[in-house]
């Protein structure tokens, strides 16, 4: 017998038509969880997310209602009343032992104690979140916050646009991206993916390869009708090169006969973006990817440059996380149908 989808039952709002009846035929907790034992693995899903859920109903309401500015427009993101909201919150304020929250009919604000609870009740929530997430079927999607960085130029043009389009296929998911060409602390800045461009080094973290990322030498057209069009490596000692802040050298050539160029010029920046933006005022010739310069060199604004030495090694894309246990839904689906749009 097929599996019925579990409708609003994952998104935290209510069990699905099918977990709803199951619910309802169970008068106490304890009735619930052996009925969850017979079910399906989705349905039986379904119930215990439920009853989690109501647990957690109250801190849900008080992360909403700081988020929304009033109880009432948390009520409505929650999908309860706002008497509910109500009761929940102030339930709450009453197994703490402390008020949380000011409220009048205008305004709400956070107490002392409600501005160090916050954060307890965020991370509770997105633990909660992963907890389910790592044990959630396949069949029924990602859910939950995903954090994620990615260097400045790669997050715009490609993971941005591949974020969107995720998005739009998992609604139950929300997304926090980091853009910095910095290479950030996934654990301690909490994050639950990487995505880089490099030669990774020895670290705890585990990594996967999504694809490769050709690199080439490219120059406007205006700047090599000035300098002229190099045609070998020595060629570029009378050129402007537009290198990395502290990378005085080009690396040419596949692995183990590759030849190193001395890359100088007046122009230097610490980001690939800086870079970018100074190749196309036609300040000099620089080391790009190809996805970064797909649409300039299409369209004549940009040429490429090829020595007789080859081309620069490319470099790989990679998907880093934290660890192979648990890995959340939200992150094996993202990190599969970012390698399937790299591959097409």
């Amino acid at each position: 017998m097929g599996r019925r989808p579990l409708g609003r039952g994952l998104s935290g709002h209510g069990p699905s038509p099918s977990a709803g009846r199951s619910v309802r035929q169970c008068r106490s907790a304890d009735k619930l969880f052996r009925h969850a034992a017979r079910c399906s693995s989705v349905a039986r899903y379904a119930i215990v997310t439920w009853r989690v859920i109501l647990d957690f109903l109250a801190l849900s309401v008080l992360t909403e209602a700081v988020g929304a500015g009033s109880l009432a427009a948390a009520a409505r993101r929650l999908h309860i009343t706002p008497m509910a909201a109500t009761r929940s919150l102030s339930g709450l304020e009453r197994e703490l032992g402390v008020r949380l929250l000011h409220r009048t009919t205008r305004s709400l604000s956070l107490t002392d104690e409600g501005q160090v609870f916050l954060a307890h009740a965020q991370a509770l929530l997105e633990e909660r979140d992963a907890a389910l997430a790592s044990v959630r079927p396949a069949e029924a999607g990602a859910t939950g916050r995903l954090r994620l960085t990615a260097s400045t130029a790669f997050g715009r043009k490609v993971v941005a646009p591949a974020l969107v389009a995720f998005m739009q296929g998992h609604p139950e998911v929300r997304v926090d991206l980091v853009l910095t060409d910095s290479v950030l602390d996934l654990v301690g800045e909490g994050l639950d993916l990487g995505i880089r461009i490099a030669r990774l080094s020895e670290s705890s973290l585990v990594a996967r390869r999504l694809g490769a990322s050709p690199r080439g030498l490219f120059a406007t057209p205006g700047y090599l009708a000035k300098a002229g069009m190099p045609v070998r490596a020595a060629d570029l000692a009378t050129h402007e090169c537009l290198a990395l802040a502290g990378a005085g050298h080009w690396a040419l050539g596949v692995a183990g006969q590759q030849h190193s160029v001395r890359a100088t010029g007046r122009f230097t920046a610490n980001t690939i973006e800086g870079l970018h933006q100074a190749c196309l005022g036609g300040l000099g010739i620089a080391m790009l990817s190809r996805w970064d310069v797909a649409e300039e060199v299409a369209c004549g604004l940009l040429r490429q440059v090829q020595l007789e030495e080859g081309e620069p090694e490319p470099l790989a894309i990679w998907a880093v996380y934290p660890t192979r246990r648990m890995v959340p839904a939200k992150v094996r689906l993202f990190i599969r149908f970012l390698a399937e749009r790299l591959e097409a």
